[in-house]
């Protein structure tokens, strides 16, 4: 009698008037289906945190090299990886900090300004009159937008359960778009000047500051979004019992009856009232450290892609223009939007997040490994068989974020999304600013060895891409990866 007692007192819930956390939770008990309004705008929120880091992938071979700073032709990828670098710089010094600020005063306010944050520095980036405000401007973008911790933990928090897997699908299908896309707008947008003439004038302000124009479009739309999130709801629960554990729940049900389930709850997957304590999460840490590496091939993959692409023949290249690299991203990005929102969340479902992330990392390897014999191919067949590729490459990327993403936010309570995914965020941009440097430095250094007899020129640049990807699916497998018990 006295346990249905408990279970009853457990199972009403207790709302307080003037906490926003317990309004959404009402908001989510009157919940039927999907509901598509917070799903858009969550997307519209992490594509504009998305949109500014790979926007100058398509230009940044040309921009470097109008900014006189190399010496050479080979060298020019070397520059270009530093500035793709200090934005990931940036973010991994402040990560923690914007995760602290989201569970102390709200996701809200870190969120807008992070939006903010790309209104003004994306803008000024586009602005550059040298090498130096380049990286300047692109760090400072990066260090004032802790946007993405925070919306994973909101995402988490603004759906009912049985929907954040397509929440957190939603974020790294926009993250992965945004990705595509932005360099899509920047393959088309950059030197607007000699590609639109009859448009843009030399003497314009687009013609003295070629790039500039994609960093303007998407930092309008960034202001649209700021704009509409003074509407957006706040979960963060204020109030008082909230400082010390997650609000009742279904789950504190669950966590009373442990004779239930036949599992006694252990300290550190319940009470973890610290940031300090959440490093003996193995959960969560394990998900993090396999979120880094993949992160780090991603990064190094995507400044590679464009500067392989754009790099003359002679050096193993493609010679495409930005436009053309811009196309093939369009294409990527539309093709990973349907399978994201249609068939990932089916197949996460059926297999779970773990082995989606492991057959994902298996299937890029030999894939990765064909793209030094695509650049054999032209006309028609190597533009097929590159857009294929280059959609197979991202649809598989994304899912293994997708399923990491999903692993980390069941990993904690709510009350620690927000430190929890500052974590993340901090060491996923300290290997993600290696990831461009890196990539940079080894794709000219594998561009002056045409001629070696062990992989010469870009099959070396791949077969680095695919140690680090097995190195991730390696770390895919127990003991090392863990999913926290439920």
């Amino acid at each position: 009698m006295a346990n249905g007692e408990l279970q009853e007192k457990l199972l009403k819930k207790h709302y307080y008037e003037k906490c926003p956390g317990c309004k959404v939770d009402e908001m989510k008990e009157r919940q039927r289906g999907v509901p598509l309004k917070q799903l858009f705008t969550i997307w519209s929120i992490v594509l504009c945190g998305a949109l500014p880091i790979s926007s100058l992938f398509p230009f940044l071979y040309f921009m470097v090299r109008d900014f006189h700073i190399a010496k050479r032709e080979e060298d020019i990828n070397f520059y270009a990886g530093y500035i793709g670098a200090a934005y990931m710089l940036g973010r991994t010094l402040t990560s923690m900090f914007w995760g602290l600020v989201a569970d102390r005063y709200g996701r809200k306010p870190v969120i807008l300004i992070g939006v903010i944050t790309v209104v003004v520095f994306n803008t000024l980036f586009g602005l550059s009159m040298n090498y130096w405000m380049a990286i300047s401007t692109r760090f400072l973008l990066g260090a004032l937008n802790g946007l993405l911790g925070p919306i994973k933990a909101y995402a988490s928090e603004i759906f009912r359960p049985e929907y954040h897997a397509v929440a957190l699908s939603s974020i790294s299908t926009s993250w992965a778009i945004g990705l595509i896309v932005g360099p899509a707008l920047g393959g088309f947008l950059a030197q607007p000047a000699e590609k639109y003439p009859a448009i843009f004038s030399p003497t314009s302000i687009f013609g003295r500051f070629p790039y500039f124009l994609p960093c303007l479009f998407i930092s309008v739309f960034a202001l649209i979004v700021a704009v509409s999130l003074f509407w957006l709801p706040e979960t963060l629960h204020t109030h008082p019992s909230a400082i010390i554990s997650p609000p009742d729940s279904y789950n504190a049900l669950e966590d009373a009856r442990p004779e239930s389930t036949g599992k006694t709850k252990r300290k550190d997957e319940t009470e973890m009232p610290s940031g300090k304590s959440l490093f003996k999460n193995w959960p969560l840490m394990s998900s993090i450290i396999v979120y880094c590496i993949f992160s780090l091939h991603d990064m190094a993959y995507s400044e590679i892609f464009s500067l392989w692409a754009e790099s003359p023949r002679k050096f193993g290249g493609l010679s495409y223009t930005t436009q053309n690299v811009g196309v093939i991203l369009a294409i990527s990005g539309f093709g990973l939007l349907v399978f994201q929102l249609s068939l990932y969340p089916l197949v996460e479902k059926m297999i779970g997040p773990i082995m989606v992330a492991r057959i994902s990392g298996v299937l890029s390897i030999p894939l990765l490994t064909s793209y030094s014999y695509i650049a054999m191919l032209s006309g028609v067949s190597l533009s097929i068989v590159l857009n294929c590729a280059s959609l197979l490459k991202n649809v598989l990327s994304t899912s293994i974020i997708t399923g990491l993403f999903i692993l980390q936010n069941s990993a904690v309570e709510q009350h620690q999304r927000g430190v929890a995914n500052g974590i993340a965020m901090t060491a996923m941009s300290l290997f993600k600013s290696v990831g461009p440097a890196a990539g940079g430095a080894v794709l000219s250094w594998a561009q002056k060895r045409q001629n070696a007899a062990f992989l010469p020129g870009v099959q070396l640049v791949f077969f680095i891409l695919n140690i680090i990807e097995a190195i991730g699916v390696l770390m895919t497998f127990r003991p090392f990866l863990v999913e926290r018990c439920q």
